[in-house]
């Protein structure tokens, strides 16, 4: 027996986005206090320091929501998406690894101290957080604002699409008859099948006429290509019926 219950897909909730948001906000405020320090290495006047992370991740954030929105575009935009990505990308990585790495050199402990390849792997995460919390973000917006897969009961009633109601002249037309023969109680309706045909079976007995002149034995095939070769169309009933007409008089004559 089928179940009397559809499967529900999940649906994200508001603390679902929240969660993503909050980690996007970590990776990037992580990621905002390394780069605003390598603005102030670079000689940005200090009053100006805060727009250099914000170029560079702002990038990153919105590059991931532009390849998502373009991602059926023309490969050229495509490829432009692609490209303002990787470099903003590639730049906030190696940015916040250069940070790590630098400090990590002129800092002198006498705890824990890693490496620098270890610190320099471990300052991209905060970047790579960024993006990947904005992917999550927009997959889960987009989730939750699609229609459910499966309804039962009224609510499967109210999505099922409407069969448009057929003319009453076209329902007749197609309605066999019912009607006995004979009876004068109403007028006997013939259920036509098929285009109607474009000639009349006698100009089409003298388009075939030259066809039996000219073959002893004409074929199907010869019939029906002089016919559509002067404009009109014939159906296999019909030239069944034109060459049972035309056979007895090739015979007689």
């Amino acid at each position: 027996m089928p179940p009397t219950t559809a499967l529900t897909p999940h649906r994200a909730t508001a603390w679902d986005r929240a969660a993503v948001t909050l980690l996007g906000a970590a990776g990037c405020t992580l990621s905002y206090d390394a780069l605003q320090q390598i603005a102030v290495a670079l000689h940005i006047r200090p009053v100006l320091t805060y727009l250099f992370p914000l170029v560079i991740d702002g990038f990153i954030a919105y590059g991931v929501r532009a390849l998502l929105v373009l991602r059926n575009a023309p490969f050229r935009a495509r490829f432009y998406v692609w490209t303002l990505f990787a470099t903003a990308t590639t730049a906030s990585v190696w940015a916040n690894a250069l940070h790590a790495v630098r400090l990590n050199q002129q800092t002198r402990t006498t705890g824990l101290h890693l490496g620098d390849t270890t610190v320099g792997l471990l300052s991209t995460i905060a970047p790579l957080a960024l993006a990947g919390a904005v992917h999550l973000h927009i997959l889960i917006t987009r989730a939750n604002t699609r229609p459910p897969t499966a309804d039962t009961g009224h609510d499967a009633a109210e999505h099922r699409p409407q069969t448009p109601a057929r003319p009453e002249q076209e329902i007749q037309r197609t309605r066999p008859d019912t009607t006995p023969a004979g009876s004068e109680s109403s007028p006997v309706r013939l259920r036509r099948i098929g285009r109607p045909p474009s000639a009349e079976l006698d100009e089409l007995l003298d388009l075939a006429r030259p066809v039996f002149a000219a073959h002893e034995s004409p074929t199907r095939s010869l019939v029906r290509e002089a016919v559509r070769s002067a404009g009109h169309s014939l159906s296999e009933d019909r030239l069944t019926q034109v060459m049972t007409t035309l056979r007895p008089e090739q015979d007689g004559h």
